[in-house]
C-alpha cells in the first residue's frame, strides 16, 4: 500500500505558504481513493476575529458544484422514467418562456449550458422570479450551437427536478444522494441553520477593483439559497465521498446511485469551456466537466459562492481525487492539482515533486518589451524596465506593476488602482498600446487610427454603476477607441472583465463581439446628459458618485 504521509506533509506546506501569499483566511482539503478517505486537512481560520480555526467539521459552501447534484438527480428520475433529457423544458415547466427565433429548447441544452439563455445573475432573492423572467430575455444562438455558461439554466432544472417529484430540491438530493452516501454532515441548502456551521465568507475590501492580496478583508454579504445551480454545504470527507462515487462511474456504498449508462451521460463531452491558457480543453457534459492532461483522464467541476471558492478533481486513471474550499480569496485549484501530483507520484513510489516555485508578481522576465514612453489624450505614460522588473514613471517615482497574465499589469497606487494596464502588441509581436480603463496610450511605433467617433448619446452611458446584488455588486462603462465597454472589478459567470458593448437595433447592447453571445445591457433614464441606470440581462444597477 502507498505511503501517503510524506505526500500530504508537502501538501500541508504548500497550502499553508498559499495561505500567507493569497491572503486567504482558512482551507479545507479532502483526499481521497476509489476505496475510502485517505486524509483532511484544515488551514487557517472559519472566522478571522474570533480566531476559530477551521475543524473537519466546518462546513464550506461548494456552489456550481451543485450542478453536479441537479444532474445526477434527475439521471435517478430518467431511470424510474419520469425524466427525458431529450424532452422540451416545458414538458416539466409548462410556464417556462424565453423570447427565442429557434426551435425549443431541451433540458439537454440546460444540462450542458448550450440553450442559449443569459448567464443570470441572481437579482431575485429566489429563483423562481428569477427563472420566470427569462421569457424577458431573448436567446441569441439556436439551442445547441454554443456553450454560455448559465447558472439560471440550471435553477430552472432545479424547479423541473421539484415539478417532477413533488418535493423540494433539497429533500430530493438529502434522500436520494446525501444518505446513501453517508453524507450526513450536508447541508443541501443554505438558511440561516447552516448559517452555524459554515466557516465565515470573507471578501477584499475594495469590491470596486482588481483584487490585491495588500487589501484588508471584510466579511462577505450573507444569503439563503435554495438552488439547482448551487447551494450545497459540506465538508471536506463528505465532498470526498461525493468524489469517490464519482471515481467508481456512479457506484455508492451500498449500491449504484446512478447506473453505467446514466454515468456516461453526465461525463460526455458535449461541448468545449473556455479555460485558463495554460489548461487543456475542458468539455462540459451534464452538470461535470472533463478533461485528458498527461495521459490522465479527469472530471470535476468548480464552485464559487459569495465569499467562498472550491474545486474538486478526480483523476480517473489513477483513482485519486481531491476536493478544496476557501472561505474568501484564494486559489483551491492550485491546491488541487498540486495535491493530486503528489498522490500520483506516491502511488507510482516516486519522487514526490516539488514545492511549485512561489509565484512573485513583481517579476516580468520581458519587462523590455514594455519600457518606453506612450502617449494619450490625458498626457504621457512611460514605463520602466529594470531587469524583470516593470514600472510606471509617475512625478520622478516608480509605481511597481505586478503582473496579472498576459500582457495584463496591476498595483494598489490610488492613482492605477480601478483598473488593470493592459498591452496590446502589433503584427510582429511588439507592444504597441496600453489601454487602462478609459484611457489609451500608444507609442512610436503605433500606425492604426488616432481618432474615432461614436453617437453623441453614449457619451451618457459611460460611468459607475451598482446594484445590491451581492454576485455582481458594480461594473464601469467605459468609452475608449470608439467603442463603450463594460469593466467588471472580477469576472461574473458569463462575462469577460472588459467586454466590448456592440449597439442593437433595438437600442440596447449586445455584451462581447460573439454575435452569439446573449447578454443585453440597457440604458435609460437618462438626466443631464447621464444615464441614471443599466440594466444587464435582467438586472439593474444604478449611476453612483464613485467615478
Amino acid at each position: 500500500m502507498p505511503n501517503f504521509e510524506a505526500a500530504l506533509a508537502r501538501l500541508d506546506d504548500y497550502a499553508a505558504r498559499q495561505l500567507r501569499a493569497r491572503n486567504t483566511p482558512g482551507l479545507t482539503v479532502g483526499v481521497t481513493d476509489r476505496q475510502r478517505l485517505l486524509a483532511t486537512r484544515t488551514y487557517g481560520y472559519a472566522n478571522v476575529d474570533a480566531r476559530r480555526p477551521v475543524t473537519p467539521e466546518t462546513l464550506f459552501e461548494t456552489g456550481s458544484i451543485g450542478k453536479s447534484f441537479t444532474s445526477i438527480a434527475l439521471m435517478q428520475l430518467r431511470e424510474e422514467g419520469l425524466f427525458d433529457p431529450q424532452a422540451p423544458i416545458t414538458d416539466y415547466l409548462p410556464w417556462f418562456a424565453v423570447q427565442t427565433r429557434y426551435e425549443p429548447i431541451l433540458c439537454h441544452h440546460l444540462l450542458s449550458h448550450t440553450a442559449g439563455l443569459i448567464g443570470g445573475s441572481d437579482f431575485s432573492p429566489d429563483q423562481r422570479y428569477e427563472v420566470w423572467a427569462l421569457r424577458e430575455t431573448e436567446t441569441s444562438a439556436p439551442p445547441g450551437a454554443r456553450f454560455h455558461y448559465s447558472n439560471v439554466g440550471y435553477k430552472t432544472l432545479g424547479l423541473a427536478l421539484e415539478a417532477i417529484t413533488g418535493r423540494p430540491w433539497a429533500k430530493v438530493v438529502r434522500e436520494g444522494i446525501l444518505a446513501p452516501l453517508g453524507m450526513a454532515a450536508t447541508d443541501p441548502s443554505i438558511t440561516h441553520e447552516t448559517r452555524k456551521r459554515l466557516a465565515e465568507p470573507y471578501r477584499r475590501f475594495y469590491d470596486d477593483r482588481p483584487g490585491h492580496p495588500n487589501q484588508p478583508l471584510v466579511p462577505a454579504t450573507w444569503l439563503e439559497a435554495d438552488t439547482g445551480d448551487g447551494c450545497v454545504c459540506s465538508t471536506a470527507a463528505d465532498m470526498a465521498a461525493y468524489l469517490r462515487m464519482l471515481l467508481n462511474r456512479g457506484q455508492g456504498p451500498v449500491g449504484r446511485l446512478i447506473s453505467e449508462e446514466s454515468f456516461e451521460l453526465i461525463t460526455q463531452p458535449i461541448t468545449s469551456r473556455a479555460a485558463a491558457l495554460s489548461m487543456p480543453e475542458r468539455h462540459y457534459g451534464y452538470g461535470v466537466m472533463n478533461w485528458e492532461q498527461d495521459s490522465h483522464q479527469f472530471l470535476g467541476h468548480s464552485g464559487g459562492m459569495v465569499g467562498y471558492y472550491s474545486q474538486m478533481i478526480g483523476d480517473q486513471t489513477d483513482g485519486v481525487g481531491v476536493f478544496a474550499s476557501v472561505n474568501g480569496p484564494g486559489n483551491p485549484t492550485e491546491v488541487v492539482t498540486y495535491a493530486l501530483q503528489l498522490l500520483s507520484a506516491a502511488l507510482r513510489d516516486e519522487p514526490l515533486p516539488a514545492l511549485p516555485p512561489p509565484t512573485d508578481p513583481l517579476r516580468v522576465p520581458n519587462a523590455a518589451d514594455y519600457a518606453g514612453t506612450y502617449g494619450g489624450a490625458d498626457g504621457d505614460l512611460t514605463l520602466i524596465a529594470n531587469g524583470e522588473a516593470l514600472a510606471i514613471q509617475q512625478n520622478g517615482t516608480h509605481i511597481t506593476l505586478e503582473a496579472h497574465g498576459d500582457d495584463t499589469f496591476g498595483t494598489s497606487h490610488p492613482a492605477y488602482d480601478r483598473f488593470v494596464l493592459t498591452a496590446s502588441r502589433d503584427e510582429h509581436g511588439r507592444v504597441v498600446e496600453l489601454t487602462h480603463g478609459q484611457r489609451w496610450f500608444t507609442n512610436a511605433t503605433y500606425t492604426g487610427p488616432a481618432s474615432f467617433d461614436w453617437p453623441a448619446e453614449w457619451s451618457a452611458y459611460a460611468g459607475h454603476y451598482r446594484s445590491h446584488n451581492p454576485w455582481g455588486s458594480n461594473f464601469r462603462v467605459v468609452l475608449r477607441k470608439g467603442e463603450l465597454r463594460i469593466i467588471w472589478p472580477s469576472e461574473p459567470d458569463g462575462f469577460s472583465p472588459d467586454d466590448i458593448l456592440v449597439p442593437l437595433p433595438n437600442g440596447s447592447f449586445r455584451v462581447g463581439a460573439d454575435e452569439g453571445g446573449p447578454e443585453r445591457v440597457r440604458f435609460d433614464t437618462v438626466v443631464n446628459g447621464e444615464a441614471w441606470r443599466a440594466t444587464v440581462s435582467g438586472c439593474a444597477y444604478y449611476r453612483v458618485l464613485t467615478p
